[in-house]
């Protein structure tokens, strides 16, 4: 180890003096060995290939050169990267051999340029901002609104491919590219992109209650609608110049809709497709045909004991009642007893919608025979049994009659007044007598006899005791009549108004008085209050046309103390939410004292206790016209409008249901071509404080057909369906004087009635029919 330091040593100082002489006494490095960089260009037609080694030493490389040579060499053994800064115009290079270490001049590297070209085109109809276009997957360009053309930023290298598609479509348009793809050989500026206005499809619905509600466009676009919504639009809006059509793919629970207006060709947003859902007829019980007896003989069972088979027989003009526990009660009217004599009933039933499938019949109280009357001086039926005035008995009950009033009261007690009947002693004529009925004394509840009398003179009928305006006695009695108009006001009054019957003075009219009756308590008689109309009904001049007091309608919407709608009888009554009384229609005068079938709407608003309240004229003609009664507007199924009216109309069926809305049934009158017969069509009107409120048609037919048979009211037959089943297609057959309610889901039910049957015949129906508004 020593002999080797020893020897560098040595080695060292033998060196020093050797560099540092020299002939002029300096010494001199070597020049360092650099190298250039250099190479050949191939391809570079147009200006502007900038070069770069390193990064840097920028070199441009005029148009069309063949060789290139930076201007800053590289040191011996230096690392050089020779890459493109800048494309030339028109082309795109690439460096081959353009990395490595400087051993000597590298003259190697390679530069060769393929020619680049643009991709564009133009645009047309572009309105809207959001069109995004793509190359080739990418290259995304957002093409502003009303540009007319476009070019992507990235040009493509001759003889690679081209593809442009739309990435996003503009607001409110729909673009499609033409010419969109290719092999660039040249700048591409022939493609096309034309962009279309997109409009929205969709409408108004009415009447949609139930969730299920599907729709479709064009056979897709499958749109759900909501329960209770009242317009739709399609998610995919369509080009313009395109088709549409709008069908129902699925329909809601309990209803069927239809649609109007739902195809055409697309020019603006659609907004008039109207879709129209009506409810569903349901046959639930009773025969659909009235058989070879012309009505359905009643099936009684055991007195006071429900059963399935139980029904009462085919009949008209009925008493019906709701109790609080939702179930229905029916008393007499014209019809089949239980051995098939047609007759006027007294019989008294209880419907129990809770048992069985489709709830059960009870014969509570009455006869299931009806009597034969006295020839030429009264009908078959049954005579009163009137007890003693105000005590309930086992044995008391109305006589057979039609046509009555009814009431019931807090307490569930069933009331009736008049009707046209059989009174104690078998005649026939206009009762005045009020009956109570309590469901809870003895065995199958008792009636009892509250006032009024019971006998009528032959085919007659007593005179109204009126007393004075406004105050109540208990002498005050209305005058025997049928087909009066009933009421039950929030405060537990029973109202009554008209009717065909007797004045004070024994002139047999049509009336038009109204009555107030507030029970007593505990069951006991009340008083009658004389409230308006006439006490004395002018005579008639004609002998051809009966006694009536004529309307006095005023100015349409506008209530008035002089206002008060003409006698009449067999109209039809609702109450409102808010305790006003409503009326439509019947036979009587109108405001010419002409009598025939009317059409009018009245609302009756009633005053403080002990003030007369007043009458608005809400719609319909306040003229019979020339043909006995006015037609019908039935306008759109389902479209409520302001011009919308039932025709002209008597012993129709009503309900309200629990939205608040009123319903009407059939009856006898006129169709909207002003032919008269029985009806089977289904209205709706709906209240307005703001401007009256609407019909609407909701179901049924508007024409009645012709018939054949000479002196007999044409009509509509049922359409019966499956027992049970709800089904677009089914319908009651047109009739008169059915007997309606509403169930505790709010259902609205229709029993007999005389009428068409399944098969077209005519007849005492005993049918039971539920329908899902």
């Amino acid at each position: 180890m020593k002999s080797r330091l020893g020897l560098s040593i040595l080695l060292l100082m033998a060196w020093i003096p050797v560099i540092g002489c020299g002939g002029s006494g300096k010494s001199t490095l070597p020049a360092p060995t650099t190298y250039t960089i250099k190479g050949t260009v191939a391809g570079a037609t147009g200006a502007g290939l900038v070069l770069q080694n390193n990064g840097g030493n920028d070199l441009t490389v005029s148009a069309n050169a063949t060789s290139f040579s930076f201007t800053t060499p590289v040191s011996g053994g230096g690392v050089y990267s020779v890459t493109v800064l800048s494309q030339p115009a028109g082309a795109n290079c690439t460096v081959s051999k353009g990395d490595g270490q400087a051993m000597a001049n590298v003259t190697n590297v390679s530069v060769t340029c393929s020619p680049q070209f643009t991709i564009g085109g133009i645009v047309k109809r572009l309105t809207g901002p959001g069109l995004i276009l793509q190359n080739n997957g990418g290259d995304n360009l957002a093409v502003s609104a009303n540009e007319t053309s476009f070019t992507f930023a990235t040009p493509v290298a001759g003889g690679s491919a081209y593809s442009i598609s739309i990435l996003m479509q503009p607001v409110g348009e729909n673009c499609v590219v033409a010419n969109g793809a290719g092999t660039a050989s040249a700048n591409v500026t022939n493609a096309t992109v034309v962009c279309t206005q997109l409009y929205a499809v969709g409408g108004t619905i009415n009447g949609l209650h139930g969730t299920g509600l599907v729709l479709e466009d064009n056979g897709g676009n499958n749109l759900t609608v909501a329960a209770e919504a009242t317009s739709f639009n399609f998610t995919t809006p369509l080009p313009g110049g395109s088709a549409y059509s709008v069908t129902v793919l699925s329909q809601p629970a309990s209803e069927s809709c239809i649609v109007s207006n739902g195809s055409g060709t697309v020019s603006t947003d659609i907004a008039n497709v109207n879709i129209v859902c009506v409810g569903e007829w349901s046959w639930m019980n009773g025969s659909s045909s009235v058989g070879l007896n012309g009505g359905v003989s009643g099936v009684y069972g055991t007195l006071g004991a429900s059963a399935p088979a139980n029904l009462p027989g085919g009949r008209e003009q009925s008493g019906t009642w709701k109790d609080a526990s939702g179930n229905i009660w029916l008393m007499g009217g014209y019809g089949e007893d239980t051995t098939g004599t047609t007759g006027l009933l007294n019989d008294l039933w209880k419907f129990d919608p809770s048992k069985s499938a489709s709830g059960e019949w009870t014969w509570v109280s009455g006869n299931s025979v009806a009597p034969l009357g006295i020839p030429e001086v009264a009908p078959n039926g049954e005579p009163g049994v009137y007890g003693t005035l105000g005590k309930p008995a086992p044995g008391n009950a109305p006589g057979g009659r039609e046509q009555m009033v009814t009431w019931i009261d807090s307490a569930g007690n069933l009331w009736l007044f008049g009707g046209i009947g059989i009174d104690s002693a078998g005649l026939y004529g206009y009762l005045n007598d009020l009956w109570e009925f309590n469901p809870n004394l003895g065995s199958n509840g008792e009636w009892a006899w509250m006032g009024g009398s019971t006998t009528v003179p032959e085919q007659e009928g007593n005179s109204g005791v009126y007393g004075t305006l406004g105050t109540p006695s208990a002498n005050n009695i209305p005058g025997g009549r049928y087909g009066g108009y009933a009421w039950t006001d929030p405060s537990g009054n029973f109202w009554l108004f008209g009717g065909n019957g007797f004045d004070s003075v024994g002139t047999n009219a049509y009336l038009n008085d109204l009555w107030k009756y507030t029970p007593g308590a505990n069951g006991a008689a009340g008083k009658w209050t004389w409230i308006g109309g006439l006490a004395v009904a002018p005579i008639s001049p004609s002998p051809f046309s009966q006694s009536a007091a004529p309307g006095v309608y005023g100015t349409l919407g506008s209530q008035d103390t002089a206002n008060i709608p003409g006698g009449r009888s067999a109209g039809v009554t609702w109450t409102d939410a808010s305790g006003n009384l409503w009326l439509l229609g019947g036979l009587g005068a109108d405001s010419v004292d002409t009598t025939g079938y009317l059409n009018d709407l009245w609302k009756y608003t009633p005053g403080a206790e002990g003030t007369a309240g007043e009458w608005t004229w809400m719609s319909g003609s306040n003229t019979i016209g020339i043909n006995g009664g006015q037609p019908g507007v039935y306008g759109v199924l389902g479209v409520a409008d302001a011009a919308n009216t039932p025709g002209a109309r008597f012993s129709s069926a009503t309900w309200i249901d629990v939205s608040g809305s009123f319903w009407l049934f059939g009856g006898q009158g006129y169709d909207w071509t002003g032919a008269s017969g029985f009806l089977n069509d289904l209205w709706e009107y709906t209240p307005s404080a703001k401007n009256g409120g609407r019909w609407t048609w909701m179901g049924g037919s508007n024409v009645i057909p012709p018939n054949p048979a000479q002196g007999v009211e044409s009509g509509e037959p049922g359409v019966y369906g499956t027992l049970g089943t709800p089904a677009a297609t089914n319908t009651p057959g047109a009739r008169i004087g059915a007997m309606p309610w509403v169930d505790s889901s709010g259902n609205l039910w229709l029993f007999g009635g005389q009428g068409y049957d399944g098969a077209g015949s005519q007849g005492y129906l005993n049918d039971s029919w539920m329908y899902q508004p």
